[in-house]
């Protein structure tokens, strides 16, 4: 089998604050893109790494990648309007091949675990769409229409990660497709061709970083 991942990071980061691009951001003295493509690096050495960015940001990854010493094979696609044109850009880069899986993944998602990534490769070969799952641990309610709430069930509903994974041909047919505001990740865009999205266990660690104190999190986390 051969892997791909797609790792999407376009973000400004306006929740975050500073004039620094969140995924630019350091942890532990490291910045958190450079730990997200050494996560998968971690679990397939071999894996194919396409990396979206904003053009006008493609500059200054270079200039860390250079400062940093870090020499990670990766292709560059640029970033899109949306996330959804953002992964349409890195998937033309892909070649055809017949037996290709791939993810794709939030670039400030930096603590993915090697387990968690390989189980949803594996899942995607054998079952099809992909995605981690973590249970949802809060009590939970619903939004009515009159302004009022009512609790649901929290053992019906998980908390969804990233990578999501998937055959090529498949999510090549998916992202054909034309846009719409309803496609919130990847397995939104598969699920409304009337295909089945596969769960699979995630990391609780596997946190989006998007305030700041999800950074403070992140750097207890590099602690543990």
């Amino acid at each position: 089998m051969t892997r791909y991942i797609i790792i999407v990071a376009g973000g400004k980061g306006l929740r975050m604050g500073g004039e620094i691009p969140k995924q630019f951001r350091l942890i532990a003295g490291r910045p958190v893109l450079m730990r997200t493509v050494e996560a998968f690096l971690a679990a397939y050495s071999d894996i194919h790494v396409v990396l979206v960015l904003p053009h006008d940001q493609q500059a200054y990854w270079a200039a860390l990648c250079q400062d940093y010493a870090f020499r990670a094979p990766m292709t560059i696609a640029d970033g899109g309007a949306t996330r959804f044109h953002s992964v349409q850009n890195g998937l033309a880069l892909i070649p055809d091949e017949d037996e290709c899986i791939v993810g794709v993944h939030d670039g400030v998602r930096p603590f993915v675990s090697p387990e968690v990534i390989r189980r949803c490769y594996e899942n995607a070969w054998t079952q099809g769409a992909t995605v981690p799952v973590v249970p949802v641990v809060e009590t939970v309610r619903q939004l009515l229409p009159d302004g009022s709430s009512r609790s649901v069930d929290r053992d019906e509903y998980r908390l969804v990660q990233t990578p999501q994974t998937f055959p090529l041909s498949m999510l090549r047919r998916a992202y054909a497709q034309p846009y719409v505001p309803a496609f919130t990740d990847d397995a939104s865009v598969v699920q409304s061709l009337g295909l089945p999205v596969y769960l699979v266990e995630g990391n609780r660690q596997n946190i989006k970083l998007t305030t700041p104190e999800d950074l403070m999190l992140a750097e207890a986390i590099c602690k543990t």
